[in-house]
């Protein structure tokens, strides 16, 4: 049990981080089929997929792909994770560097810490150019930057369209 007498999502999914993927995606193709489907930012070309998620530092990661967003996700109902509430934000820090989270909550599954990779989602024309996006993202993530971009780099947190095109280079404090 949590302090506030809520049980404690995330072990769920302590053994598991893709059947934590799993349920996250289950959620978000229900919440497609019922809410967004109508709406102007709905791809119809895609669909949702959980993408490479597993343990990194103690915490569940992976990479949400729906018709509408592309989310580097973390479960933020983790033990560790705990104090952050739903519209606040925390940087967690990856091999290629500092990446910032805001914390949402998603039904039935509990806090979810997301940072936008793209939103919507017309830049993909088929579901497999979303989908070796979503892996390419996520094998970047994990890989520390290059001797020149950590010389160039100051610390903070890695700017999203950098770190999409492939540089990798952390903000400028």
């Amino acid at each position: 049990m949590k302090p506030d007498g809520a049980p404690h999502r995330s072990s769920r999914v302590d053994g598991d981080p893709v059947a934590w993927g799993d349920m996250l995606a289950a959620v978000y193709r229900d919440v497609g089929e019922r809410q967004m489907r109508d709406l102007p930012i709905f791809n119809e070309a895609l669909g949702v997929e959980a993408i490479g998620f597993r343990r990194f530092d103690g915490h569940v990661v992976g990479i949400m792909v729906t018709p509408w967003f592309m989310n580097v996700v973390v479960d933020a109902d983790d033990c560790v994770l705990q104090a952050h509430r739903p519209g606040s934000t925390f940087c967690l820090r990856f091999p290629a560097g500092n990446i910032e989270f805001t914390v949402g909550e998603v039904a039935s599954v509990g806090r979810v810490a997301s940072c936008s990779l793209f939103s919507p989602m017309f830049e993909f024309a088929d579901k497999a150019s979303a989908l070796a996006t979503a892996a390419a993202a996520l094998d970047a993530l994990m890989l520390p930057p290059s001797e020149s971009e950590r010389d160039h780099a100051a610390t903070g947190t890695i700017d999203r369209r950098a770190f999409l095109r492939g540089t990798l280079t952390e903000r400028r404090a």
